[in-house]
């Protein structure tokens, strides 16, 4: 896989399309690497761990998410010389750190949840237009 080259202030710059901030905000900011990063939390776990953690993730969408979060450096994959091969995944401190923002927004999805809902009623009825 072939890495863009970033420099200076504007590879931090998420208002810009070619920074390496909007690249690395649009790796972690979908539902499966928030999930998978929500269920690993301070455990090691398999990949079938992961997968029933992670209900209704397929086997190709995991290894994806999987290998785009070891590659940004948030995961740790281990591989053990057993037959069949063990391998097991472990957040890094980088993805601790994401953690505690995962975690945050769980909690607000609890906190609004109901609000939430409420509002696509609302929403969502047709008599709301008249």
């Amino acid at each position: 896989m072939v890495s863009k080259q970033f420099d200076g202030p504007a590879a931090a710059d998420l208002r810009r399309a070619d920074s390496l901030a909007r690249e690395i905000f649009s790796d972690v900011a979908n539902k499966w690497a928030l999930l998978i990063i929500e269920a690993l939390g301070d455990r090691t776990l398999r990949f079938s761990e992961l997968r029933t953690q992670v209900q209704g993730i397929s086997h190709k969408m995991l290894t994806q998410n999987l290998r785009m979060l070891e590659r940004n450096g948030l995961v740790e994959r281990r591989v053990y010389p057993t037959v069949p091969p063990r391998v097991e995944y472990t957040l890094t401190e980088a993805g601790r750190g994401l953690q505690a923002t995962v975690d945050a927004m769980c909690d607000w999805t609890q906190r609004f949840l109901n609000h939430i809902e409420s509002a696509r009623t609302h929403f969502d009825n047709p008599e709301r237009l008249s």
